[in-house]
């Protein structure tokens, strides 16, 4: 089962690269989006933070039943 840790550390240290690398891209679409609120670009930028909002839960709640495996199998 130490397999288990490492796909749970592996996987958190990758998501956490993912999010910080994109963070900066998130943040410059959510400014051109105030900043051009009526343009159809605006509305294709919208969809593609939401993707990005709804990316990152998934990967926390993955990552917390993750970890609550590892606990499982090493104490319980």
């Amino acid at each position: 089962m130490e397999s288990l840790l490492w796909i749970t550390i592996g996987f958190i240290i990758i998501g956490f690269v993912v999010l910080i690398s994109m963070k900066k891209t998130i943040e410059s679409k959510l400014a051109f989006i105030k900043a051009n609120m009526d343009s159809e670009e605006s509305s294709r930028n919208t969809k593609s933070i939401i993707w990005w909002i709804i990316s990152v839960v998934a990967w926390g709640i993955v990552s917390m039943i993750l970890i609550v495996l590892v606990f499982f199998n090493y104490f319980g």
